[in-house]
Protein backbone atom coordinates (compact mmCIF):
# COMPACT_ATOMS: atom_id res chain seq x y z
CA UNK A 1 0.00 0.00 0.00
CA UNK A 2 1.21 3.78 -0.88
CA UNK A 3 2.81 5.23 1.76
CA UNK A 4 -0.02 8.42 1.55
CA UNK A 5 -2.78 5.44 1.68
CA UNK A 6 -1.26 4.38 4.60
CA UNK A 7 -1.18 7.40 6.39
CA UNK A 8 -5.07 8.32 5.11
CA UNK A 9 -6.27 4.74 6.89
CA UNK A 10 -4.25 4.95 9.97
CA UNK A 11 -5.65 9.22 10.86
CA UNK A 12 -9.40 8.01 9.22
CA UNK A 13 -11.92 9.72 10.54
CA UNK A 14 -13.59 7.08 11.88
CA UNK A 15 -10.16 6.47 14.15
CA UNK A 16 -9.80 10.21 15.16
CA UNK A 17 -13.34 10.41 16.55
CA UNK A 18 -12.58 7.68 19.24
CA UNK A 19 -9.57 9.21 19.99
CA UNK A 20 -11.07 12.67 20.61
CA UNK A 21 -12.86 11.24 23.48
CA UNK A 22 -10.69 9.82 24.24
CA UNK A 23 -11.63 5.67 24.20
CA UNK A 24 -9.95 2.42 23.69
CA UNK A 25 -12.06 -0.22 20.85
CA UNK A 26 -12.91 -2.39 23.91
CA UNK A 27 -13.99 0.69 25.67
CA UNK A 28 -16.08 1.79 22.67
CA UNK A 29 -17.51 -1.69 22.08
CA UNK A 30 -18.31 -1.97 25.45
CA UNK A 31 -20.33 1.92 25.19
CA UNK A 32 -21.98 0.32 22.22
CA UNK A 33 -23.17 -2.79 23.85
CA UNK A 34 -24.40 -0.53 27.08
CA UNK A 35 -26.91 1.52 24.66
CA UNK A 36 -28.45 -1.68 22.34
CA UNK A 37 -31.67 -3.15 23.35
CA UNK A 38 -30.42 -6.76 23.58
CA UNK A 39 -27.22 -6.18 25.40
CA UNK A 40 -24.97 -6.62 22.40
CA UNK A 41 -24.45 -4.70 19.49
CA UNK A 42 -22.56 -7.26 17.68
CA UNK A 43 -19.17 -5.04 17.27
CA UNK A 44 -16.01 -5.96 18.52
CA UNK A 45 -12.85 -4.25 19.28
CA UNK A 46 -10.99 -6.30 16.12
CA UNK A 47 -14.31 -5.20 13.76
CA UNK A 48 -13.42 -1.43 14.73
CA UNK A 49 -10.27 -1.47 14.02
CA UNK A 50 -10.65 -3.18 10.43
CA UNK A 51 -13.15 -0.22 10.06
CA UNK A 52 -10.97 2.32 11.36
CA UNK A 53 -7.85 1.02 9.05
CA UNK A 54 -10.48 0.35 5.95
CA UNK A 55 -9.46 -2.64 5.92
CA UNK A 56 -13.48 -3.60 5.73
CA UNK A 57 -16.47 -1.92 4.53
CA UNK A 58 -18.72 -1.11 7.31
CA UNK A 59 -21.93 -1.71 6.73
CA UNK A 60 -25.20 0.81 6.37
CA UNK A 61 -26.56 -0.55 10.28
CA UNK A 62 -23.12 -0.36 11.67
CA UNK A 63 -22.55 3.21 10.07
CA UNK A 64 -25.75 4.71 11.85
CA UNK A 65 -25.26 3.17 14.91
CA UNK A 66 -21.54 4.80 14.90
CA UNK A 67 -22.52 7.77 13.47
CA UNK A 68 -25.01 8.37 16.55
CA UNK A 69 -22.88 7.05 19.13
CA UNK A 70 -20.02 9.67 17.76
CA UNK A 71 -22.86 12.34 16.48
CA UNK A 72 -21.00 12.50 13.40
CA UNK A 73 -22.43 12.12 9.77
CA UNK A 74 -21.85 8.93 8.55
CA UNK A 75 -20.22 10.46 5.24
CA UNK A 76 -17.88 12.03 7.14
CA UNK A 77 -16.82 9.24 9.38
CA UNK A 78 -16.71 6.69 6.80
CA UNK A 79 -15.15 9.02 3.86
CA UNK A 80 -11.63 6.66 4.29
CA UNK A 81 -13.45 3.62 3.06
CA UNK A 82 -15.61 5.48 0.29
CA UNK A 83 -12.50 7.57 -1.27
CA UNK A 84 -10.43 4.14 -1.61
CA UNK A 85 -13.04 3.09 -4.04
CA UNK A 86 -13.25 6.15 -6.08
CA UNK A 87 -9.58 6.60 -6.17
CA UNK A 88 -8.93 2.98 -7.11
CA UNK A 89 -6.65 2.84 -10.42
CA UNK A 90 -8.64 0.32 -12.10
CA UNK A 91 -11.19 0.86 -14.71
CA UNK A 92 -14.10 -1.37 -14.72
CA UNK A 93 -14.35 -3.21 -18.53
CA UNK A 94 -16.92 -3.56 -20.23
CA UNK A 95 -18.13 -7.41 -21.16
CA UNK A 96 -20.39 -7.63 -24.41
CA UNK A 97 -22.19 -10.68 -25.61
CA UNK A 98 -22.30 -14.15 -23.71
CA UNK A 99 -18.99 -15.31 -24.56
CA UNK A 100 -16.93 -12.90 -23.04
CA UNK A 101 -19.06 -12.97 -19.65
CA UNK A 102 -18.91 -16.27 -19.52
CA UNK A 103 -15.12 -16.15 -20.00
CA UNK A 104 -14.42 -13.14 -17.46
CA UNK A 105 -16.48 -14.95 -14.63
CA UNK A 106 -14.94 -18.16 -15.42
CA UNK A 107 -11.37 -16.14 -15.15
CA UNK A 108 -12.45 -14.72 -11.59
CA UNK A 109 -13.59 -18.34 -10.68
CA UNK A 110 -9.95 -19.54 -11.18
CA UNK A 111 -7.95 -17.31 -10.39
CA UNK A 112 -9.61 -17.44 -6.81
CA UNK A 113 -7.60 -18.40 -3.54
CA UNK A 114 -8.89 -16.71 -0.17
CA UNK A 115 -12.56 -16.02 -1.19
CA UNK A 116 -15.13 -16.53 -3.83
CA UNK A 117 -18.37 -15.52 -3.03
CA UNK A 118 -21.22 -15.77 -6.02
CA UNK A 119 -24.86 -14.39 -5.95
CA UNK A 120 -28.23 -14.70 -7.66
CA UNK A 121 -30.70 -17.89 -8.34
CA UNK A 122 -30.88 -17.78 -12.07
CA UNK A 123 -27.25 -19.37 -12.88
CA UNK A 124 -27.89 -22.36 -15.41
CA UNK A 125 -24.48 -22.38 -17.16
CA UNK A 126 -23.17 -25.53 -16.76
CA UNK A 127 -19.56 -24.45 -17.90
CA UNK A 128 -19.73 -21.86 -15.37
CA UNK A 129 -21.18 -24.06 -12.90
CA UNK A 130 -18.75 -26.58 -13.02
CA UNK A 131 -15.52 -24.61 -13.23
CA UNK A 132 -16.93 -23.32 -9.60
CA UNK A 133 -16.88 -27.02 -8.71
CA UNK A 134 -13.52 -27.94 -9.26
CA UNK A 135 -11.87 -24.90 -8.02
CA UNK A 136 -13.85 -25.96 -4.41
CA UNK A 137 -12.38 -29.24 -5.04
CA UNK A 138 -9.02 -28.48 -5.80
CA UNK A 139 -8.69 -25.91 -3.11
CA UNK A 140 -10.25 -26.91 -0.01
CA UNK A 141 -9.07 -23.87 2.12
CA UNK A 142 -11.04 -21.89 -0.59
CA UNK A 143 -13.82 -19.90 1.32
CA UNK A 144 -16.89 -20.05 -0.60
CA UNK A 145 -19.91 -17.63 -0.29
CA UNK A 146 -23.20 -18.95 -1.91
CA UNK A 147 -26.38 -16.14 -1.54
CA UNK A 148 -29.17 -17.35 -3.28
CA UNK A 149 -32.27 -14.59 -3.63
CA UNK A 150 -35.56 -16.61 -3.58
CA UNK A 151 -35.13 -20.80 -4.56
CA UNK A 152 -33.27 -21.42 -8.03
CA UNK A 153 -35.12 -20.69 -11.05
CA UNK A 154 -33.35 -23.68 -12.80
CA UNK A 155 -32.22 -27.31 -12.33
CA UNK A 156 -28.79 -26.85 -13.34
CA UNK A 157 -28.12 -24.64 -9.90
CA UNK A 158 -30.24 -26.96 -8.21
CA UNK A 159 -27.90 -29.90 -9.12
CA UNK A 160 -25.26 -27.21 -8.36
CA UNK A 161 -26.27 -26.96 -5.03
CA UNK A 162 -26.23 -30.55 -4.48
CA UNK A 163 -22.83 -31.06 -5.19
CA UNK A 164 -21.37 -28.44 -3.11
CA UNK A 165 -22.93 -29.97 -0.30
CA UNK A 166 -21.64 -33.38 -1.34
CA UNK A 167 -18.26 -31.46 -1.33
CA UNK A 168 -17.89 -30.00 1.35
CA UNK A 169 -19.76 -30.04 5.02
CA UNK A 170 -20.23 -26.37 5.57
CA UNK A 171 -20.35 -27.58 9.36
CA UNK A 172 -16.65 -28.18 9.20
CA UNK A 173 -13.96 -26.35 10.81
CA UNK A 174 -11.19 -28.57 10.45
CA UNK A 175 -9.42 -25.73 8.56
CA UNK A 176 -10.10 -23.33 11.49
CA UNK A 177 -13.10 -21.16 9.65
CA UNK A 178 -16.30 -22.61 7.60
CA UNK A 179 -15.38 -22.64 4.02
CA UNK A 180 -18.93 -22.97 2.27
CA UNK A 181 -21.41 -20.66 3.21
CA UNK A 182 -24.83 -20.94 1.55
CA UNK A 183 -27.63 -19.46 2.07
CA UNK A 184 -30.97 -17.57 0.81
CA UNK A 185 -32.40 -14.37 1.21
CA UNK A 186 -36.51 -15.25 1.18
CA UNK A 187 -38.03 -13.42 -1.58
CA UNK A 188 -40.67 -12.10 0.24
CA UNK A 189 -37.87 -9.70 1.93
CA UNK A 190 -38.06 -6.23 -0.06
CA UNK A 191 -34.78 -6.73 -1.63
CA UNK A 192 -33.87 -6.92 -5.11
CA UNK A 193 -31.85 -9.29 -6.51
CA UNK A 194 -28.60 -9.40 -7.22
CA UNK A 195 -26.04 -10.72 -9.49
CA UNK A 196 -22.13 -10.66 -9.13
CA UNK A 197 -18.78 -13.05 -9.04
CA UNK A 198 -16.56 -11.73 -6.72
CA UNK A 199 -12.75 -13.39 -5.83
CA UNK A 200 -10.20 -11.29 -3.93
CA UNK A 201 -8.51 -10.28 -6.87
CA UNK A 202 -11.65 -9.35 -9.57
CA UNK A 203 -15.12 -9.53 -9.68
CA UNK A 204 -18.08 -9.52 -12.26
CA UNK A 205 -21.03 -8.16 -12.51
CA UNK A 206 -23.65 -9.13 -14.95
CA UNK A 207 -26.14 -5.77 -16.31
CA UNK A 208 -28.94 -6.29 -18.91
CA UNK A 209 -28.19 -6.95 -21.95
CA UNK A 210 -26.59 -4.39 -24.95
CA UNK A 211 -28.02 -6.59 -27.95
CA UNK A 212 -31.26 -8.19 -26.49
CA UNK A 213 -34.34 -7.55 -24.42
CA UNK A 214 -34.84 -10.91 -22.74
CA UNK A 215 -31.23 -12.13 -21.42
CA UNK A 216 -28.17 -10.66 -19.13
CA UNK A 217 -25.76 -11.55 -21.15
CA UNK A 218 -23.21 -8.37 -20.48
CA UNK A 219 -21.41 -7.44 -17.71
CA UNK A 220 -18.54 -5.16 -16.06
CA UNK A 221 -15.46 -6.29 -15.12
CA UNK A 222 -14.40 -4.45 -11.43
CA UNK A 223 -10.61 -4.53 -10.10
CA UNK A 224 -9.85 -5.81 -6.42
CA UNK A 225 -10.84 -2.99 -4.68
CA UNK A 226 -14.66 -3.22 -5.79
CA UNK A 227 -14.35 -6.94 -5.52
CA UNK A 228 -13.40 -6.75 -2.07
CA UNK A 229 -16.52 -4.89 -1.61
CA UNK A 230 -18.33 -7.26 -3.16
CA UNK A 231 -17.14 -10.12 -0.80
CA UNK A 232 -17.93 -8.32 2.08
CA UNK A 233 -21.49 -7.67 0.89
CA UNK A 234 -22.21 -11.48 0.25
CA UNK A 235 -21.00 -11.86 3.83
CA UNK A 236 -23.36 -9.38 4.89
CA UNK A 237 -26.16 -10.86 2.97
CA UNK A 238 -25.28 -14.34 4.51
CA UNK A 239 -25.63 -12.76 8.06
CA UNK A 240 -29.13 -12.37 7.63
CA UNK A 241 -30.19 -14.99 4.81
CA UNK A 242 -31.94 -18.35 6.44
CA UNK A 243 -29.43 -21.24 5.86
CA UNK A 244 -29.58 -23.50 2.88
CA UNK A 245 -26.54 -26.00 4.10
CA UNK A 246 -28.45 -29.39 4.10
CA UNK A 247 -30.47 -31.94 1.87
CA UNK A 248 -33.17 -31.55 3.71
CA UNK A 249 -32.93 -27.59 3.52
CA UNK A 250 -32.93 -28.02 -0.04
CA UNK A 251 -35.28 -30.46 -0.61
CA UNK A 252 -37.87 -28.05 1.69
CA UNK A 253 -36.88 -24.99 -0.91
CA UNK A 254 -39.34 -25.07 -3.99
CA UNK A 255 -37.09 -26.77 -6.19
CA UNK A 256 -37.98 -26.37 -10.42
CA UNK A 257 -39.27 -29.55 -11.99
CA UNK A 258 -36.36 -31.10 -14.66
CA UNK A 259 -38.11 -29.96 -17.86
CA UNK A 260 -39.97 -27.34 -17.21
CA UNK A 261 -39.23 -24.10 -17.46
CA UNK A 262 -39.80 -21.09 -14.75
CA UNK A 263 -40.73 -17.88 -15.68
CA UNK A 264 -37.95 -15.57 -14.54
CA UNK A 265 -39.66 -12.34 -13.43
Amino acid sequence: MPATARTATHSSPLRRARLAIPATLEQVCADLDHLSPSGSSGVTPSMLSGWELGRHTTSVRYRTLLSHYYNQPADVLFAHQDLQLTAAEEQPRLLAGHRELRRAMTAVVRGAEQYLAVTGSRSRDTTYLQAIETVLAERTDLVHYRILFGPPRHTELAGHLERLLALRDPGDRSLGVKTLHIGMVPTDRDAPERFFCASEKAAVAPIPSLTSAYAFDSGVLLGTRAAERLIDHARQCYAGARRVESTAALTAMKLPVPGQRRQDG
